[in-house]
């Protein structure tokens, strides 16, 4: 599998919120706003990539039979870094999240990636891996936070965005607003893999076509 179709695995086809559901607590509990969304997405493209940059380096070293625990130490100390940078230089980011920077450290989304790409997988491969992992993440956080803040709000950044006179709707501010907005973003997804998948066979088709007309010639 090329780099390329690597990373762009983790930002739609395996996307690990729309497509393998998982990492879903965090992921809704600090969508209410797109500041939040976003550094929550960073935080943990970054916990991800170190991570898997150093099971990948020193995989051939790590027992088998430690290597959960082994694994968990190096998320651990990935998410205290992390932690602690945000404390330091975005206190209210920091405090707006809450737990949920620490609780880093078991999402099943940085475990997974460890434990089924990284551990198994040469140094070249988990950069992409991890990237496309993260940034995935990071989209649907912020195009999530991005409507429940608009809708819920009728603000973005802090900024009004929206016509005068318009009523904020608290349903998006509540976790059954983000229950809500998730679902459709699943359901786009859903729907897009969809007609890609449709158009798969027309376009294999259409290149055996060209191929055999080249071969004619």
């Amino acid at each position: 599998m090329s780099l390329v179709k690597i990373f762009r695995n983790g930002l739609v086809r395996e996307n690990p919120l729309l497509s393998l559901t998982i990492g879903l607590c965090s992921a809704l509990a600090v969508t209410n706003a797109v500041v939040n969304g976003i550094g929550m997405g960073l935080s943990m493209t970054f916990v991800l990539l170190m991570s898997e940059l150093v099971i990948s380096l020193f995989r051939k070293l790590i027992p088998d039979s430690i290597r959960i625990p082994i694994f968990i130490i190096v998320i651990a100390a990935f998410t205290t870094v992390i932690d602690y940078v945000l404390k330091a230089y975005f206190p209210e980011l920091s405090e707006a999240m809450g737990v949920f920077i620490p609780l880093i450290v078991v999402n099943c989304i940085i475990m997974g990636r460890v434990e089924s790409f990284a551990s198994k997988q040469a140094l070249i491969k988990v950069i992409p891996d991890a990237l496309g992992m993260g940034l995935g993440y990071t989209w649907v956080l912020a195009g999530i936070a991005l409507v429940r803040e608009a809708l819920g709000s009728g603000a973005l950044l802090g900024f009004p965005i929206m016509p005068e006179g318009f009523q904020p709707i608290l349903f998006f501010t509540l976790p059954p607003g983000g229950f809500f907005v998730f679902a459709l973003f699943i359901s786009l997804n859903s729907a897009i893999k969809s007609r890609c998948r449709g158009n798969e066979p027309a376009q294999r088709a259409a290149a055996a076509g060209v191929h055999h007309h080249g071969g004619a010639v």
